[in-house]
């Protein structure tokens, strides 16, 4: 089963197009690594919550809007092989993010359906 990497942050408005070549570099390094897929979703529709809601996981402030991607891997240990080689790449060491790092988050999920 496909191993996914998802993330969730918020992004100035004014960076779209800065964080979308970010991506695409980024895309760049990960499909050599072995990724299969990744998708980058800029919110359009992500209203406020009572209890939770991705403005409030993030922290958004004004000026900002939400980010919610994601990165198939074929596995887990592809995945963990990459990781290792990207923490010491240049291109990843050099690569400039467009965002507050801080109220990024991450994680790994093992896919149990899909149509």
């Amino acid at each position: 089963m496909s191993y996914v990497q998802g993330f969730l942050l918020a992004v100035p408005e004014a960076n779209k197009e800065e964080y979308r070549k970010m991506a695409a570099a980024g895309w760049d390094m990960f499909k050599r690594y072995g990724a299969l897929s990744m998708q980058e979703n800029w919110a359009v529709d992500v209203p406020d919550g009572k209890v939770t809601s991705f403005p409030m996981a993030v922290k958004l402030e004004e000026g900002e809007a939400v980010v919610f991607s994601w990165i198939v891997w074929p596995d887990k240990a592809t995945y963990d092989a990459a990781w290792e080689k990207m923490m010491t790449d240049p291109e990843m060491a050099n690569m400039t993010m467009p965002f507050d790092g801080m109220r990024m988050m991450w994680g790994g999920f093992e896919e149990i359906f899909r149509s």
